[in-house]
């Protein structure tokens, strides 16, 4: 049995960029093909939403934003992601596959001409919580797309594959902006390298991406021996009503709660996406190169835990005991993370970050599999609203936790801020503030007043002479070196310097406050699992699909008759 595109014609070229739909299940090479370009496409969305991290600080630097201000632009950026995941939920009546395709030709266009053009902050937060809300409809039509074309007995590992998306995504942004920062000196290259690679991808999406027609999607399938069934049935599927009051439908418990329970356990994946450059900038000291390296081991890890839960859920036919391990797990590692000192080496926080990695993935491959089976459970015809109220619900949780961090971690301002300035200058001037530490602050500030008085020179040198335990023509040589240092510089330190000092002694313990807020979503996560549908045993499970076989062939011999 073929795909063939229902209602495109043989020479219809242009309209087989628009009429998408498949009036037939297809074969293994298509559907696998269908796959790989959602894969692909929802990768390249992700590398596009996530780049911005790995150049945050120079984003702030550059337009002269405060730390605050640039976490509001996430802030609002996911806001606005989170009521396009809600209109997202329309791909049930409208269709999945030309959000994808002409969302990631608008997304490659912004990020490509657009961001990297801005002039202000401004214009820059627009385009932003532009590329925000795109994401936040391919979010719903990407899964959903991967559902229709998994049977359940292969969902873990189909789901495995699409969260390879936010996964790889961020693996692609480390490993770019680590092999390209240190001779792509400027930002805006980041974007544009991304920018390029989104439009090929969009352009392989627009002509390749087909999706099932209504009949096909709206039906449970459990496994591929279902297809001649969900086939035979589709040619008298009443449509229109399976998709009556579809927020009514979706709206329970199971799918809120799930929902609720995932983004909140997730918080700690979205603080690495957007801070963990941040984070070990500026608290150890390492340069963004260093620090985008370090995500390549936390995200090739997260990638490859995917990729095999998957495949060994839909082996043992559950979900929920790998959700369990994954939660218990990430709680431990999260703990040894937040508990690790400024002494750490750069290998220690490797393998700790690359464990906590497997531990998440171990975790969300199965909770998507099983989040997409309780929705098919109320009505596999609403599938992409179901996947709507978790886009929305995700998108709200990651926008209230990251407004909320500023005030736990509230020395990043001074310290991306001002930090690297203060460094720089600090390293560059070290003898001469060493000699302006030893003059009295009345004999500074009477120097400020009349550099050239020479009772004040006089009484400068002495102090100097006696704080470093030297002669005074020695004390006077350091004196001429600390007037050659710019007025500018000595005024930027003096405001900010002890500020940063400041920040820098309190961001260790408040980063630590914000890991235990992680460690709480993660054990909220939890109990919350107990909602979703599903089996805790293997035998059981097995027992379900034998029985659901039985059925299968009873109702299509029936239809035989």
């Amino acid at each position: 049995m073929t795909a063939t595109v229902q209602g495109t014609p043989a020479a219809g070229a242009v309209q087989g960029l628009w009429r998408r739909q498949l009036s037939h299940y297809p074969d293994t090479r298509p559907r696998v093909t269908y796959l790989a370009i959602v894969v692909l496409a929802t990768i390249v969305l992700y590398y596009q939403f996530y780049v911005s991290g790995a150049v945050s600080p120079s984003i702030i630097a550059h337009y002269g934003m405060t730390f605050n201000y640039y976490v509001y632009i996430i802030v609002v950026a996911n806001a606005v992601g989170a009521f396009g995941s809600l209109a997202a939920g329309l791909a049930d009546r409208w269709g999945r596959a030309n959000l994808v395709a002409y969302g990631l030709v608008i997304t490659g266009v912004l990020i490509l001409f657009g961001v990297p053009n801005a002039p202000n902050q401004l214009t820059f937060a627009i385009l932003f919580c532009a590329v925000g809300v795109v994401e936040g409809v391919i979010l719903v039509a990407t899964p959903a797309l991967v559902r229709d074309f998994s049977p359940q007995l292969g969902r873990a590992s189909a789901m495995g594959f699409w969260t390879l998306g936010p996964v790889v995504g961020s693996l692609v942004v480390a490993v770019v902006s680590s092999n390209t920062l240190s001779h792509l000196a400027p930002w805006q290259d980041q974007f544009i390298i991304c920018g390029i690679v989104g439009l090929v991808v969009a352009a392989i999406a627009v002509v390749g991406l087909r999706e099932l027609s209504p009949q096909l999607r709206d039906q449970l399938m459990v496994s591929m021996h279902d297809r001649a069934l969900i086939e035979a049935k589709a040619r008298g599927l009443k449509v229109d009503e399976l998709l009556r009051r579809p927020w009514r439908q979706m709206l329970h418990l199971d799918i809120v709660g799930s929902a609720f329970a995932i983004s909140v356990f997730l918080i700690i994946y979205y603080t690495a996406v957007g801070f963990f450059t941040v984070y070990f900038t500026s608290l150890y000291g390492y340069s963004l190169s260093t620090a985008n390296s370090l995500g390549n081991w936390f995200w090739a890890f997260d990638a490859g835990a995917l990729i095999l839960v998957g495949i060994i859920s839909d082996r043992v036919r559950v979900r929920k005991p790998f959700m369990v391990l994954g939660a218990v797990g990430a709680i431990v590692m999260t703990i040894v993370f937040l508990n690790l000192g400024t002494g750490t080496g750069y290998s220690t926080f490797a393998i700790v970050i690359s464990i906590l990695a497997v531990f998440l993935a171990i975790a969300y491959a199965p909770w998507m599999a099983g989040f997409t089976e309780t929705v098919e459970k109320r009505n596999p015809a609403l599938t992409a609203t179901g996947l709507a109220v978790w886009g929305w619900i995700i998108r709200a949780v990651i926008a209230i936790s990251i407004l909320i961090l500023p005030s736990v971690v509230s020395s990043m301002t001074p310290l991306v801020t001002y930090g690297s300035s203060v460094a720089t200058l600090s390293a560059k001037y070290a003898p001469e503030l060493a000699t302006l530490s030893k003059i009295h602050p009345s004999t500074q500030a009477a120097l400020q007043a009349n550099p050239t008085n020479p009772a004040t020179i006089g009484a400068a040198v002495k102090q100097i002479a006696h704080g470093f335990g030297i002669g005074q023509a020695a004390a006077t040589v350091r004196l001429t070196a600390l007037a050659a240092v710019p007025r500018s510089d000595l005024v930027f330190l003096d405001e900010h310097g002890t500020q940063v000092v400041t920040a820098a002694a309190a961001a260790p313990g408040e980063w630590k406050n914000w890991w235990w807020v992680c460690v709480g979503g993660q054990v909220v996560f939890l109990p919350l699992i107990l909602l979703m549908s599903g089996r805790w045993s293997p035998r059981r499970a097995r027992e379900d699909a034998e029985e659901h076989e039985r059925l299968v062939q009873q109702e299509l011999a029936a239809l035989d008759g």
